[in-house]
This record gives structure tokens, C-alpha cells and sequence, in this order.
């Protein structure tokens, strides 16, 4: 069998970034591990938001770069791991924070359930394209926002409206330019692995 035919098929539908990696439980601890981690660490670069309990942070972009990255199931557990570790005390949610008691907890709940979308998209090949790839993080934006926001009402007493104001129209800006990194970096790296095999 030729080695030139393994490539071809190592970029086949249905997997995802990490699957290029040879496979074993080790591969898949570290990269839950490893998605935790990154999340935490991009939760650091935050910047609070004036009239707003929600910083602009980096870790919604990491957690959607780790759901695609790592698809579906790695995935939801690399962010449930995040937000485990998170409450139980570990401060690496925005702005060094850590507990479920903070108003801005329920995007971290919506970050997992969009690793999760994203991760199922992106094996369908949803970040193989740049259109494909800012469909994926534009639906992956607006899960977490779909939790975070009726949360942040919840957590205030603010009304659905004013929630909306506070926590999602300061962000979009952000989550475009994010989104943007997103459509480059992704195909990007589809392209160049495709050149190593």
C-alpha cells in the first residue's frame, strides 16, 4: 500500500483537527486537559465592560476553537472540565473569578453546549471553509449568548431587555473580529495539514 494514500484519507469528512493526531487515551486526556487549560488561560485576557457584570474576555473564542477543534465529545468535556474545576475554586474564569454564584455563569453553561454544536459541525466539515467555518462560530456565539443572557436576567433581576443591553450588544463587535480570526486560522489549518501528508 502506498504511504501517499494514508493522507488522503487522514483528511476525510467526519473527523476533526485533533483526529489527525494518532489515536489513544492519552491523546484524548490531554486534549481535554489541554482545551481546559486553554480556555482558562484565554479567560484571563478580559476587559470589564462599563454598565455591564460581563467582561469581554477571550475564553468564549477559545471554547469554540476547542469545540472544533476537538469535536463534539472532547469537546463537552474539555469545557465541562473548565467549568467543574472553575467552581470548585480554581480562579481561571474571567477576570480570575471562580463559583457558580456570578451573574456572568451561564455563558460558561452556554460555552459548553456550543463546543459541543461546533464540534458536531465541524465534523461534518463546518471548518473546512471560510463561510462554512463563520457559519459555525456565528450559531456557536449565539448559544452561548441563547444561556448566557436569560442567565444574567435571571442572576440580576435586570429585565430580558435590558440583559440583552448589558450582555450581548457590547459583545458583538468583538465576537465579529473574533469570528474573522476564526475563518482564517481553521481552514488555514486544514490546508497546511493537507501539504504535510
Amino acid at each position: 500500500m502506498s504511504t501517499a494514500a494514508a493522507p488522503a484519507r487522514s483528511l476525510r469528512p467526519g473527523i476533526v483537527l485533533a483526529d489527525l493526531i494518532p489515536a489513544s487515551r492519552a491523546r484524548d486526556i490531554a486534549l481535554v486537559v489541554g482545551g481546559a487549560a486553554l480556555t482558562g488561560l484565554a479567560a484571563q485576557l478580559s476587559v470589564p465592560v462599563p454598565g455591564s457584570p460581563v467582561p469581554v474576555s477571550g475564553q468564549t473564542f477559545a471554547a469554540l476553537l476547542v469545540g472544533t477543534a476537538l469535536g463534539a465529545r472532547r469537546g463537552f468535556l474539555s469545557l465541562a472540565l473548565y467549568a467543574v474545576v472553575g467552581m470548585a475554586g480554581v480562579p481561571w474564569f474571567a477576570q480570575g473569578t471562580s463559583g457558580y454564584g456570578m451573574p456572568s455563569f451561564g455563558y460558561i453553561l452556554g460555552m459548553l453546549l456550543a463546543a459541543t454544536v461546533v464540534g458536531a459541525l465541524a465534523r461534518r466539515g463546518a471548518d473546512r471553509s471560510v463561510l462554512r467555518t463563520a457559519s459555525a462560530m456565528a450559531l456557536g456565539s449565539a448559544l452561548v449568548y441563547a444561556v448566557g443572557v436569560p442567565y444574567l436576567a435571571l442572576a440580576t433581576g435586570m429585565t430580558l431587555g435590558q440583559a440583552v443591553s448589558a450582555g450581548l450588544v457590547p459583545f458583538l463587535i468583538g465576537d465579529a473580529l473574533k469570528a474573522a480570526l476564526a475563518m482564517g486560522a481553521l481552514p488555514a489549518a486544514w490546508k497546511l495539514a493537507g501539504r504535510r501528508g
